[in-house]
């Protein structure tokens, strides 16, 4: 049952130049379309379409693999084939100023209305101010006063005369109408009254009495006449104001024909303007006030007259299409809009030219691209979104308002109906999150566009990766590539996929590749790229992020971390570990250590019981406990202690791929077997033995080499690991060529029998009729010692002053 030792040509799949069909990347066309996803293309196609509510898109997958680029080109593309939205403006509402109404005009039209508005004013309150300080308007103001004084008198002349023949005149005064006595035909002062006799006196007062009686009448007919004349004014006002701005609104209307709104918006604006006269006619009453005085009234004229002014909210210019908004800073303001205020002698004021628009505003009609944990990052703008989405309405409200105790008075501007499509991109694990915990997420995010992290290693596949590096070298006027810096580039994303099958569909980093390598080239002033320039640009991105793992070769070296590389050890074999450091990852080697005796069946982890050991780990040192139990326990207990430990381990340890190599220390340890210490063992174990496949197989492979080329390699050296893993090999050319060469070694085993016949030099050992196993062989030690540790402590138990617990 050996196991294979693997040639070189099955530890990495390389591309041959001459089958790419170019010579350079100038002759390739570049690449114009999003490759590698059709299930995430098709997944945002199907979302696009479907018009119905809630289907919104949540796009997940891995950074690099296109998602935003793909995403906004996708939405772009059919933005332009759609109609462009309108435009919104906010207009004051003269009825209820703090609820502005929400108008929609044609695309493009808003910035016409502001202009025009504008004018408006300007003409309006020029035009009006002419008008009432016209000669015309003074005459027609002087014959209505004339017929009114006209009138006035001839409804006081009776009662004049009634109260002449009684010795009285009749007189208007501020206060009403009053009488005053007649002496001689003059007036009687109030003193020389008193000197009067007092027949005359009681004479005056029974006449004044008669007059006075008469007087309601009179009065009430002065009253109506003074409203008459009020209203007369008013009326001539109206007319005069109505005559000087009539033509500028029609003209209004005759270019603002719809909507609707609009137009019904422009005669409350007419009927405004005439109650408001006084306003438009205060300019020459500015100019006589003191300075101060004169530009508090400029200030309070200019925020009057803004209520004739549109804010426009959102502009489109006709022709554009769609709208495509990706706000990268989605806090409440910046989504949702807001309400501006304006401090003036110690009190804010606002009205609704100070109403901002959002993202989800200017997106309004087309499409909203967020970022998924920005967005769960920002207080409140989550439930807002689902909110939004929900009413398919934009409603403003300011944020601060809804964490105070008591909120200010404020505007309540009229919600804006709302026609978006919103696209959220996320990890997959933010999307499940949200999915399991947030029940809107299935009813608003119907739509999931899952990216690949990976494409099959086709030779189509091998074409679009050509086609991209010629487009990114077109972007970025980057040295064009020869056709064997691509084969490199192409290995490459075999690489990061660790694959022989697949290559990587994260595109970012083969982007920061083909950038790298044409810097290279250009330092070595080549005219194009060549392969050694792809193999500098991969040489120099390891070498500046693998300080740490150099580190710990020299402690290797220089005995620090111990790590025995030749020789044999009972109870001991290396396993290797992968640091992760961001960017970067290596392969570090480690030693495994079992010691066994006498117990009851309990096998110890050293690394669990001090709690620096994860969960997957823990799950992969039980899964022993399974295996000794079906290929040794039989009918009998296993009356074994064990202890596994990972020697100078100091971090936490994680992960399941060392679980064969503790099957093997713990084999050897019972077996009192010696395995080579030049062989270093990757692989998960299940309880029947079989060996499983496990991540990041080539670091380790390759953190075992460097180390073992650091001591001298000797030709027995070597890497066990799983059969499963064959496919994921992608080793660098050094490691394949010192297995060409002979130096080293790479062995796939299926199960733990291959492996420990490999590093112990025995047998595994085949189960016999009788049910024992082969004679000499690893199976037959390891059962005779836990048949000896059972009589053992049977034994034990039958010493005096002791308990058999068996």
């Amino acid at each position: 049952m050996d196991a294979p030792r693997l040639n070189p040509e099955q530890l990495r799949r390389t591309c041959d130049p001459a089958s790419l069909p170019f010579e350079t990347t100038a002759e390739i066309e570049p690449l114009t379309e999003t490759v590698g996803q059709p299930r995430a293309l098709r997944a945002v196609e199907f979302g696009l379409e479907m018009k119905s509510p809630g289907y919104h898109l949540f796009a997940t997958g891995a950074v690099g693999t296109g998602r935003r680029s793909t995403l906004l080109r996708l939405l772009r593309q059919r933005a332009g084939a759609r109609e462009t939205p309108g435009d919104w403006v906010y207009l004051f509402e003269f009825a209820s100023p703090e609820t502005p109404n929400a108008v929609l005009l044609p695309a493009g039209r808003g910035e016409e209305l502001v202009r025009e508005m504008s004018h408006f004013v300007e003409e309006a309150r020029g035009r009006i101010a002419e008008a009432f300080q016209s000669e015309k308007y003074a005459e027609r103001r002087r014959a209505l006063g004339e017929e009114l004084e006209k009138r006035g008198e001839e409804a006081l002349a009776p009662l004049r005369e009634f109260a002449h023949e009684r010795g009285l005149a009749v007189e208007l005064t501020p206060a009403g109408v009053a009488t005053i006595p007649l002496v001689r035909g003059h007036p009687l002062a109030p003193d020389q009254f008193q000197h009067l006799p007092e027949p005359q006196r009681q004479e005056i007062v029974a006449h004044t009495e008669e007059v006075q009686a008469q007087m309601p009448a009179t009065v009430s007919r002065l009253a109506d006449l003074q409203r008459e004349g009020r209203r007369r004014i008013e009326e001539l006002d109206r007319e005069v104001a109505e005559f000087a701005i009539g033509h500028l609104v029609d003209d209004l209307k005759a270019s603002f024909s719809e909507p609707e709104e609009l137009v019904a918006w422009l005669d409350r604006l007419t009927d405004d303007v005439v109650e408001n006269l006084d306003r438009f006619r205060a300019e020459e009453a500015e100019r006589q006030l003191p300075e101060p005085m004169a530009a508090s009234a400029r200030r309070s004229g200019e925020q009057f007259f803004g209520r004739y002014q549109p804010n426009l909210l959102v502009s489109h210019p006709d022709g554009d299409g769609a709208p495509v908004v990706f706000e990268t800073n989605p806090t409440h303001y910046n989504l949702f809009g807001r309400i501006d205020y304006e401090a003036s002698f110690g009190a804010v004021t606002t009205d609704h030219r100070r109403i901002r628009p959002g993202a989800v505003h200017r997106a309004n009609g087309g499409y909203l691209v967020l970022d998924a944990v920005r967005v769960l990052s920002q207080p409140l703008v989550w439930e807002k979104l689902k909110e939004t989405l929900r009413a398919r309405r934009i409603a403003i409200e300011n944020f601060g308002a809804q964490l105070t105790l008591f909120p200010t008075a404020t505007l309540e501007p009229e919600p804006i109906p709302l026609d978006l499509k919103v696209v959220l991109i996320g990890s997959t694990e933010v999307y499940s999150l949200l999915y399991r915990l947030d029940e809107d997420v299935r009813k608003l995010f119907k739509v999931r566009a899952d990216f690949d992290v990976e494409m099959p290693w086709e030779e189509e596949q091998a074409g679009h990766y050509a086609a991209f590096v010629a487009q990114r070298v077109r972007e970025e006027g980057l040295l064009e590539f020869d056709r064997a810096a691509v084969a490199r580039v192409i290995e490459h994303g075999g690489r990061l996929r660790e694959s022989q099958e697949h290559l990587t569909a994260r595109f970012q980093e083969i982007a920061e590749l083909v950038a790298e390598a044409s810097h290279w080239a250009a330092v070595a002033e080549r005219e194009a790229v060549g392969a050694e320039d792809v193999e500098r640009a991969v040489e120099e991105r390891v070498f500046r992020s693998n300080r740490i793992e150099e580190k710990v070769r020299e402690e290797i070296a220089a005995g620090t971390l111990m790590v025995d590389l030749g020789g044999e050890r009972t109870g001991q074999v290396n396993g290797i570990s992968v640091a992760a450091l961001g960017d970067y990852e290596f392969g570090r080697p480690s030693r495994i250590t079992a010691t066994t005796a006498i117990g009851t069946g309990e096998v110890l982890n050293i690394d669990r019981e001090t709690e620096l050991s994860g969960p997957i780990h823990d799950k992969g040192f039980l899964i022993l406990s399974g295996y000794l139990r079906e290929r040794y326990g039989g009918e009998r207990p296993l009356s074994l202690a064990a202890s596994l430990v990972f020697e100078q381990s100091y971090g936490l340890v994680e992960g399941d791929s060392a679980s064969a190599a503790e099957l093997f220390a713990l084999l050897s340890s019972l077996a009192a077997a010696p395995l080579r210490q030049g062989v270093a063992v990757t692989g998960s174990v299940d309880q029947h033995g079989r060996i499983q496949a496990i991540g990041g197989v080539n670091a380790k492979v390759e953190g075992f080499f460097a180390v073992c080329r650091e001591a001298g390699l000797d030709g027995e050296q070597g890497v066990l690991i799983p059969a499963a893993n064959r496919r994921h090999l992608m080793l660098r050319r050094e490691v394949v060529e010192a297995v060409r060469e002979g130096s080293f070694n790479i062995w796939a085993i299926e199960d733990a029998d291959q492996g420990i016949e490999l590093l112990s030099g025995r047998p595994a050992g085949r189960r016999l009729e009788d049910g024992a196993y082969e004679e000499g062989s690893i199976h037959r030690l390891v059962d005779e010692r836990l048949t000896a540790f059972v009589a053992a402590r049977r034994e034990l138990g039958r010493e005096p002053g002791r308990e058999a617990s068996d």
